[in-house]
């Protein structure tokens, strides 16, 4: 796959300047930068980049609202939150209306290009178990808005799915999935791709979410092999 193109978001001039140099540096392509969501939207609509760095705390538009218009107009970028603080309460909402994951703003030069490079392989960015955790904080209880951005039925999975779903939800990788249901990686992977063409699903991130917001899965659930 080719390197990235990307488009960085934040209102601060020094962030996108450093993110710039770092992403550079390392061969990937930035194609485009702005200082709110509005401008965020115009550059992606403009640059067709394959990645958004989108600040969530911005004046004019916020990268939340920002997300769920670029994701509606353009369905195959992927957005990345960046945030200052750890388990920042907007990046679950960021999270159900499509993005697929999130970055402190002092990440590392090393993982903020690794992290480029795999959302664009359509992978999510987050830990699975990082994704439950936040999940968990902030799926239930008045935190404003937690509805899927698409109806999804799971009538549609199959009882294997269903269960290959659920155990998404705790948190599981591909690796501990294959040893919990005692299958080979590649019949995971099979099963894991099934439902995300079945439920359009982007990436684990949103499959996390889903669960939560199906109750598949509920915060305080035992996680399978603990």
């Amino acid at each position: 796959m080719s390197e990235p193109r990307v488009v960085i978001v934040d209102d601060q001039a020094l962030v996108r300047i450093g993110f710039r140099m770092i992403l550079t540096a390392r061969g990937i392509e930035v194609v485009g930068e702005a200082g709110d969501g509005g401008e965020a939207i115009e550059a992606v609509r403009r640059l067709r980049p394959d990645v958004v760095l989108m600040d969530i705390r911005m004046p004019t538009m916020d990268g939340l609202e920002a997300t769920r218009r670029i994701l509606a107009e353009s369905p195959d970028c992927r957005v990345v939150m960046l945030t200052t603080f750890d388990l920042d309460r907007y990046v679950y909402a960021a999270l159900a209306a499509g993005a697929s994951g999130f970055l402190l703003k002092d990440v590392t030069p090393e993982h903020l290009a690794a992290a480029v490079r795999l959302v664009n392989t359509g992978d999510a960015l987050l830990a699975p178990s990082i994704t439950r955790r936040l999940v968990e904080r902030f799926a239930v209880g008045d935190h404003g808005p937690t509805q899927p951005a698409v109806h999804r039925d799971l009538a549609v999975l199959t009882p294997r799915e269903l269960e290959v779903l659920t155990l998404m939800g705790h948190g599981l990788s591909n690796a501990e999935l294959a040893t919990e249901l005692t299958l080979s990686e590649a019949t995971v992977k099979t099963h894991v791709a099934r439902i995300f063409a079945k439920l359009s699903l982007r990436d684990r991130a949103q499959a996390v979410v889903l669960a939560y917001e199906t109750g598949l899965v509920s915060p305080g659930d035992r996680t399978p092999g603990a």
